[in-house]
């Protein structure tokens, strides 16, 4: 009891002192993986002022300012990789001493381990099936809250095409979840600050395509109660809500193991280490006469003993024909200058195919007692194939930390707050 209370006092002092500003300071450094490889935009901010926070450049190296305390936590974080959390103070003396921040690898895909699983005949069958997914919908029923909740988050998306970025955006941003009577939550997001990086050599092409100018554009374009929807459609799209808001998804995930766990037939179950079963669905999807084809897998970690959720992880295979192509227009071809092809191959690029990979990895946190998400991951791998084989990989890396959790006295966030225009900075690394 007086260990728990000490606990809270340091924690609370730490906050006071956090809250108190001093003369600002410059704080820089390297971050690096597990053999000692530069890691390239990765995520480095103070946990209480994510604003003032920067990217690892091309050889894993940064440089913030900031007023806080040293006492104030700091946070680097790359999808695929732990999240390091350390002070201000702790960073300052690793810089003078020249140590490389290591960041350990944490793979967000469970595919290949559930794969390599050997299923349990005997759980397989219908009855026992049914039986281990009504305790797992039981246990949800506990500890997945049904109540309003505001996340606030750290957000950022980086792009990869030909084993190079291209640039990262990151997004702070206020997330709300209201829960709905169709049994879905009605997720909410409101962009407040974002910075958008890129390496010198790829900023001046990205300037006109993602800069803003094709929004301004559609913007003067636009007129009367016609145009006033579209501007502010065009707004929620600016701030963030396609990209962002898609990695959070639709908030709480009992509402779809509710409408699938009667599903008995498209269950697998396997046996993990440590005490952990992995429950999976499979769903396939064919439409169009097959152009469309999608294979849905949901793997539910969960505790073999208590049968609570332990991570939750998403896994799809995409695959898209256009029988006879489809030639994009001009704002599309320009952002193909970002995958290095050259005027030639745009101009007569017809997209024929797609098809791809998508990773999701949910971490939670418990909160008296309810399980809320602490941290989201996603990995996308895919390929856009056009007019004569030519074919434009294009890798995604997303991560989505929370830095802070409100459950009481949640409201939902009015249609002003969400479609505000987010400001945006650029900023080039080197």
């Amino acid at each position: 009891m007086i260990s728990t209370y000490f606990h809270k006092v340091l924690v609370t002092v730490s906050a006071l002192l956090c809250a108190l500003t001093v003369f600002g300071a410059t704080y820089n450094g390297r971050v690096v993986d597990q053999n000692g490889q530069a890691i390239s935009y990765a995520t480095v901010y103070p946990e209480l002022q994510p604003e003032q926070g920067t990217a690892t450049n091309l050889d894993g190296r940064f440089t913030f300012n900031t007023d806080l305390p040293k006492q104030c936590p700091v946070v680097i974080s790359f999808v695929g990789y732990e999240k390091l959390s350390l002070s201000l103070a702790e960073l300052e003396a690793m810089s003078i001493q020249r140590q490389p921040l290591v960041l350990k690898e944490q793979p967000i895909a469970l595919q290949e381990m559930v794969v390599a699983a050997k299923p349990s005949k005997q759980r397989n069958k219908r009855k026992q099936m049914a039986q281990l997914l009504h305790a797992v919908y039981v246990k949800m029923q506990e500890e997945f809250p049904d109540q309003p909740a505001q996340y606030q988050v750290v957000s950022d998306v980086r792009m990869n095409s030909n084993n190079s970025t291209w640039g990262m955006e990151q997004m702070i941003a206020n997330i709300v979840t209201i829960p709905q009577q169709q049994g879905r939550d009605s997720v909410q997001f409101q962009g407040r600050y974002c910075k958008r990086f890129f390496s010198a050599e790829k900023r001046a092409q990205a300037d006109s395509i993602l800069a803003g100018e094709t929004i301004e554009r559609i913007e003067k374009q636009s007129t009367g109660q016609q145009g006033h929807s579209m501007r502010r459609a065009i707004n929620a799209v600016d701030s963030g809500v396609v990209i962002h808001k898609t990695l959070f998804a639709l908030g709480n995930m009992r509402y779809d193991f509710e409408e699938t766990m009667n599903d008995i037939r498209h269950w697998t179950v396997s046996n993990e280490s440590e005490g952990e079963t992995v429950l999976t669905h499979t769903q396939k999807i064919s439409k169009y006469l097959g152009c469309f084809q999608l294979t849905f897998q949901r793997h539910y970690i969960v505790d073999s003993h208590t049968y609570a959720v332990v991570r939750f992880s998403e896994h799809a295979e995409v695959k898209v024909t256009i029988p006879f192509g489809y030639k994009l227009n001009q704002d599309q071809l320009q952002l193909l200058n970002l995958f290095s092809m050259s005027d030639e191959q745009i101009n007569k690029f017809r997209l024929r195919k797609l098809r791809g990979t998508i990773d999701y990895n949910t971490i939670y946190q418990r909160r008296d007692g309810k399980l809320y998400i602490l941290e989201k991951n996603m990995y996308s791998n895919s390929f856009i194939i056009g007019s004569k084989g030519v074919e434009i990989p294009i890798v995604i890396k997303a991560t989505q930390r929370v830095t802070g959790l409100q459950t009481e006295g949640v409201k939902p966030l009015t249609p002003a707050q969400v479609t505000r225009r987010v400001k945006r900075e650029i900023v080039e690394i080197y």
